[in-house]
């Protein structure tokens, strides 16, 4: 099974479509100002056409900083619901809000949701802040991986010194039966983000990243001279995982570069597709 771990669904088309203002709204959040609703069978099709199998949806709780939200845990859980062989959904809540805790575990609960995506640039705090720890032990709680942005964001209104990959180091010591994701390879820490992962194996990263160039190129320089060049397919083969960061990059090229990439077969399978697993389910 071939598995995109970073997939955005603000912008999904389903049962009671986007408003004109709830659209502009998410463009203006996501920095994606001409993307449009996007049917949910063109997105099939899109992954036919990459040969995925299965999406994990990220929304994106912004309720104390943005006043809203791209993608809600209400709207994850439908499209789960009515998709069940092709989307995987994560819950997201913003930390600053009373209710957080309480958000959570319906999520988990009631909605049946499978992890947690958090942003720290976006909503404004740090992984390692004392104050997060409820929301780690719940995820610990209920065995909910959580997958973080880190490292530079290109959206509006973010500032990266909330997720550099150093910020991550006391969560993933403190919490070692969390399982975490920095998404992004933490770049351009693409080294420290390694590091992490070597010294923690409770940590994953995913390759939804490209800032410069074409998927080609830019995995060939972060992943093959800015790291070196074996350090994926000899050590690091179980901790990284395929993301496209969809809609904002393009799947089947981002899919494509990882297929083309000089490493064992065997470790492509483990990126595609068998390490979400294993960091979904925890080794079951």
């Amino acid at each position: 099974m071939v598995i995109d771990v970073h997939v955005h669904p603000g912008f999904l088309a389903q049962t009671g479509a986007l408003t004109e203002s709830e659209l502009k709204f998410r463009q203006d959040v996501m920095g994606l100002y001409k993307t449009d609703e996007i049917e949910i069978e063109a997105w099939k099709n899109l992954c036919r056409c990459a040969e995925i199998d299965r999406l994990f949806l990220l929304p994106l709780d912004l309720k104390t900083t943005e006043g809203g939200g791209v993608g809600t845990n209400e709207e994850v859980a439908e499209l789960v619901k009515e998709n069940p062989d092709w989307f995987c959904g994560f819950a997201s809540v913003d930390p600053h809000r009373e209710d957080a805790l309480e958000v959570l575990e319906r999520a988990f609960t009631e909605q049946r949701l499978s992890g947690l995506k958090l942003h720290p640039s976006k909503q404004r705090f740090y992984p390692d802040d004392e104050a997060m720890d409820p929301i780690y032990e719940m995820c610990v709680r209920y065995n909910k991986p959580i997958l973080f942005h880190a490292g530079v964001s290109m959206e509006p209104g973010t500032l990266t010194k909330y997720a550099h990959p150093l910020r991550f180091e006391e969560t993933a010591y403190r919490f070692p039966k969390l399982r975490i994701c920095l998404a992004h390879f933490g770049w351009p820490w693409v080294k420290e983000t390694c590091m992490l992962m070597l010294k923690y194996r409770n940590i994953y990263t995913d390759t939804a990243m490209l800032y410069f160039d074409n998927p080609k190129e830019f995995y060939a320089q972060s992943l093959g001279v800015d790291i070196g060049p074996h350090w994926i397919d000899r050590s690091l083969r179980h901790q990284v995982m395929f993301g496209s960061d969809e809609p904002r990059l393009e799947m089947l090229r981002m899919i494509r570069a990882i297929r083309e990439m000089d490493i064992r077969e065997s470790t492509k399978e483990l990126i595609l597709g068998e390490n979400a697993l294993r960091f979904l389910n925890g080794g079951a």
